[in-house]
């Protein structure tokens, strides 16, 4: 099917050429500045941890990223080195000398971009000298027991105070481009502006704590968005956005992925079928004794993210698993589906009865190795005689013993759990509540289990030993019906391993796949339309793609799975800067690229 305004592999080669047009970066220091920096929280560190490589080749040594000091993250990440600007240099032995620890290194991911530290600690005793002057240029107080409030503030003044300390190296007009992620660092932009530094500034918001509170608030949020402009950051020269979910910005500029990263050409198929066979020993451990369903005909659902109930869409998701259980068990299906909820909460260990399940796995194993391996060995000894082995003789009684005590091992009374983890206060727990309330307790009868993760993925894990990246690739399907995703990188992060996705049309991601391809399902990109329908109606729609998704043949899937990782380029940095054109067509003098916006804002302010 053809992609209609898409940007496809093909496609892409059909665009404009960029302009011939080189950028003077040569003159000038572009400092990106976020509490992710090294510093691993949530989608922002992706950000700008995938598009380093592609800004770093196109500023070169004039491209330095600025966040906060952690010695633990710093001592696996960072590679300490001396400043390759002298200006930069003065400048850090000036804070320095006044007791602010500063750390200058290469920050070791691809492209190996250049890292200024500040260490918090180290400054926190200007804070109230801080906070009175954040006082005097915005009128906003800083709450004293407020931790994540009291780092920004010391995080912004420290970096404000070093572009103060940079320009002054400068005897012409510094050229200087300071781009801000998020509230965590726009105490940054609003002290320099507050202060008239001579520097151009950039602010993207990535996901609003007032968007998130107001939605999981259940406030018609998307019917009220011009209420909320005027309580956006009004500092920035550009005001930058990653979507059209987020109120009226400058720019939009869809967030990318390094796609090389997940590249795997034609093996991303191989990698599915090894990955899902993980996941499948996972799952013959987890259900010991009530595995009574086959493998080959089960897939594998998952979300992942935030815990944040509504706004992720998983009481969406609940209710369509209901849904989907019922018309499976109806129409008497043979698919079974097994979801994971990939959602950290507060826990104390893992679930006994969790850890059981692995060991009596594992135990059942090591048996049946052991019986073959002596199976094998008479069976070769008859052969080699020219024999025909008596397969009632093969086995001793004493084999047949340690099978019976295998199987009775598998007996269990009670049905396997859908949490791996002891929840804490799993009363008050909205998932768990939901389970309870729609009756999804992993019954034989459910053609749909839970199994509710509540912690990141790791490959060290004693349960399900797979890293984010690999575990993605053995699912089936990702589902994020989300209601408030200013982006989501979860679902573009399935588009480029070939993984099938379910998002909705109030997230960036699916409006971004809506606008650029003609039929995104035929690409395995489920948009469900949380804008203009009841949540009722939302959710029968989410239902009817899942049902649809469980009534394709294996050859389908595979199609499917092809045509889904076609879209990898669309998502790719190095092309994202065409698509931005196109999304802003409507903004004066836009450019190709989000560096060239950059450069407006520097010449807007400068010259």
């Amino acid at each position: 099917m053809p992609l209609a305004r898409s940007l496809s592999m093909t496609s892409l080669n059909g665009l404009p050429q960029w302009e011939d047009e080189d950028l003077p970066v040569e003159d000038l220091l572009l400092f990106e500045v976020s509490w992710e920096v090294t510093n691993k929280v949530g989608g922002i560190y992706t950000v700008i941890q995938t598009k380093a490589k592609i800004t770093a080749d196109e500023w070169g040594e004039n491209y330095f990223l600025i966040g906060p000091y952690f010695e633990h993250n710093v001592k696996t990440q960072v590679e300490v080195c001396e400043p390759p600007n002298p200006a930069i240099k003065k400048a850090m032995d000036t804070m320095k000398s006044q007791g602010c620890q500063v750390f200058f290194g290469r920050w070791l991911i691809e492209g190996s971009p250049y890292v200024l530290l500040f260490d918090i600690g180290s400054a926190a005793w200007n804070l109230d000298r801080w906070k009175g002057e954040f006082w005097d240029a915005t009128n906003i107080g800083i709450p004293f027991h407020d931790r994540e409030a009291n780092d920004a503030v010391i995080f912004g003044s420290v970096t404000a105070w070093f572009l103060k300390e940079l320009s002054c190296q400068f005897d012409d007009k510094p050229n200087i481009v300071a781009h801000f992620h998020e509230w965590q660092a726009g105490v940054g932009l609003i002290l320099s502006r507050s202060q008239k530094l001579p520097v151009a500034t950039i602010f993207t918001t990535h996901a609003t704590l007032l968007g998130r509170y107001l939605c999981a608030a259940n406030i018609d949020f998307y019917n009220n968005l011009d209420q909320v402009r005027d309580t956006l950051f009004k500092s920035a020269q550009c005001f930058r956005r990653i979507s059209h979910s987020i109120p009226s910005t400058d720019v939009v500029t869809p967030n990318g992925l390094n796609i090389k990263k997940f590249s795997a050409m034609h093996e991303f198929q191989n990698l599915h079928s090894m990955y899902k066979a993980r996941i499948q020993e996972f799952i013959r451990g987890h259900f010991y004794g009530h595995l009574d369903f086959s493998l080959e005909n089960t897939l594998f659902f998952f979300i992942a993210g935030r815990y944040e109930f509504s706004n992720k869409g998983a009481d969406m998701f609940l209710e369509a698993l209901s849904r989907l259980n019922f018309l499976l068990r109806v129409h008497k299906s043979d698919v079974t589906v097994v979801v994971f909820f990939i959602m950290p909460a507060k826990t104390n260990n893992f679930n006994v009865e969790t850890l059981k399940g692995q060991a009596v796995r594992k135990q059942l194993w090591d048996t049946a190795q052991s019986v073959k391996e002596k199976f094998g060995k008479k069976l070769y000894n008859a052969l080699l005689k020219g024999e025909i082995p008596d397969l009632s003789k093969i086995l001793d009684r004493d084999d047949i013993t340690i099978m019976k005590r295998a199987i009775f091992s598998t007996q269990r009374h009670c049905l396997p759990p859908v949490t791996t983890h002891n929840m804490i206060d799993d009363g008050n727990d909205p998932i768990l509540n939901t389970i309870r309330r729609i009756g999804l307790f992993n019954n034989r009868t459910d053609r749909v289990k839970v199994i509710v993760h509540p912690e990141f993925l790791s490959s060290t894990s004693p349960l399900l030993p797979l890293d984010y990246e690999e575990f993605v690739r053995g699912c089936h399907l990702g589902v994020f019906p989300s209601y408030y995703e200013p982006w989501g990188y979860t679902p573009a992060e399935c588009t480029v391993m070939g993984i099938p996705s379910v998002t909705t049309n109030l997230s960036g991601f699916g409006c971004f796949m809506q606008e650029h391809v003609a039929d995104p399902a035929a690409y395995g990109i489920y948009i469900v339309d949380r804008r203009f329908r009841s949540p009722d109606e939302s959710c029968n729609q989410l239902t009817q793609f899942l049902y649809g998704f469980c009534q394709q043949s294996r050859r389908q899937r595979i199609i499917q799975r092809n045509r889904t990782e076609r879209l990898s380029d669309l998502l790719d940095w190095r092309y994202l800067g065409r698509v931005c054109e196109t999304i802003n067509r409507g903004i004066k003098n836009s450019r190709h690229t989000v560096f060239s916006i950059m450069l407006q804002c520097k010449e807007t302010f400068l010259f």
